[in-house]
């Protein structure tokens, strides 16, 4: 059984804009299923085709299923079943703890929009706090990939 553990954050974009980091991965992903009880996305990072299935969370943890796929069936699949979704560049940010924060600079409907995320093994682990980060949105629904899909946010 998966199992993702993560928090998220949004970012100060002045702080993020002068941070030395490494070259990011272009996105693009979207939900052939999107209910409150689970989530079935399609997406494409980089060269390659994933499906990820997820389900409810219980408080910053939740089941996650992710297989790869051929990238040909990913670019048909958000194609043809689900043209709304999320593009984005990901940087990887390593933490001195062997954490990585992964910063997402949304593009396209949510363009200006730049969110952190650290996956956690435990939900009580701590975690070195970049002054990057702004205010945490991990409960805010407002900011899960999924809705932003279907209501973008314009930062």
């Amino acid at each position: 059984m998966g199992v993702e553990i993560e928090r998220k954050f949004l970012v100060k974009k002045e702080l993020w804009a002068a941070l030395e980091k490494p070259l990011g991965k272009h996105y693009r992903q979207g939900y052939l299923m999107n209910s409150e009880d689970r989530v079935v996305r399609v997406r494409i990072a980089g060269d390659h085709g994933f499906i990820t299935i997820k389900g409810a969370a219980q408080g910053i943890s939740r089941l996650e299923y992710e297989y790869e796929i051929p990238k040909s069936d990913a670019e048909e699949m958000l194609d043809r079943f689900q043209p709304e979704g999320t593009e984005k560049i990901r940087y990887r940010i390593p933490e001195d703890s062997g954490l990585v924060w992964e910063v997402d600079e949304f593009l396209a409907a949510n363009a200006g929009l730049i969110v952190a995320e650290i996956e956690l093994t435990d939900e009580d682990q701590s975690f070195t706090r970049p002054d990057w980060l702004d205010q945490e949105v991990t409960h805010d629904e407002r900011y899960a990939n999924s809705n932003l899909a279907l209501r973008p946010i314009n930062s």
